[in-house]
């Protein structure tokens, strides 16, 4: 009888142990899984802070639609500089505006063709937006017409309106785009079209 209730006692301890070692491996279980599930977690939630395409606004959208159009007219009236222009100072910058603004008419596009966006044809270089500084069609015939210094008193006239009119676009952007290298972009063309027209302004009052 004593051996039955040991025996018996045994067999209860041993089941006792079984359900603890068993509880552990459950608990362990659990708590693998759950590093498992948050390190699966994380993979999924990169792509959201990474994707870019998700990080601009409407405003950037019309940014870069305004100002490719706006970039080509200026680089228009720099080939036209080329051939009519009197000063080689209008000559020199002129090219320094080319030289600067088809590389931005690149990457803008480059961003409107990754937000699934439509780039601006080139028809639309040839039409103003109010007050954007963008020439007329007759403005723009009526300079190409001009000969030397009355062409180079023209272009300089004519291209500080256009590089007001890019600063203004310039800082709306700055003000309430939400594409970082958007607001760079602008930020670096309010610097430079700004010294520009400082040096045509200069450029006009010495002629």
């Amino acid at each position: 009888m004593k051996r039955l209730v040991i025996a018996s006692a045994a067999l209860a301890a041993a089941g006792l142990l079984a359900t603890g070692c068993g509880g552990q491996e459950a608990g362990s279980g659990q708590q693998a899984g759950g590093h498992g599930m948050s390190s699966m977690a994380s993979p999924a939630a990169a792509p959201t802070s990474g994707a870019t395409s998700a990080d601009h606004n409407e405003q950037d959208v019309m940014f870069a639609q305004m100002m490719i159009p706006h970039h080509r007219q200026a680089i228009d009236m720099a080939k036209l500089a080329g051939s009519r222009a009197s000063s080689p100072d209008v000559k020199r910058l002129a090219k320094q505006i080319e030289a600067a603004q088809d590389p931005e008419i690149t990457t803008m596009s480059g961003w409107l063709t990754a937000w699934n966006t439509k780039v601006p044809d080139d028809a639309m270089s040839s039409m103003g937006h109010g007050t954007d500084g963008m020439m007329s069609a007759d403005d723009m015939k009526e300079l190409e017409e001009l000969p030397g210094s009355a062409f180079d008193k023209a272009f300089l006239t004519m291209m500080i309106d256009h590089h007001e009119g890019a600063i203004a676009m310039a800082e709306k952007e700055q003000n309430t785009g939400a594409y970082p290298p958007a607001k760079e972009l602008a930020g670096a063309i309010v610097t430079s079209q700004t010294a520009e027209i400082g040096t045509m302004k200069q450029m006009l009052h010495s002629k």
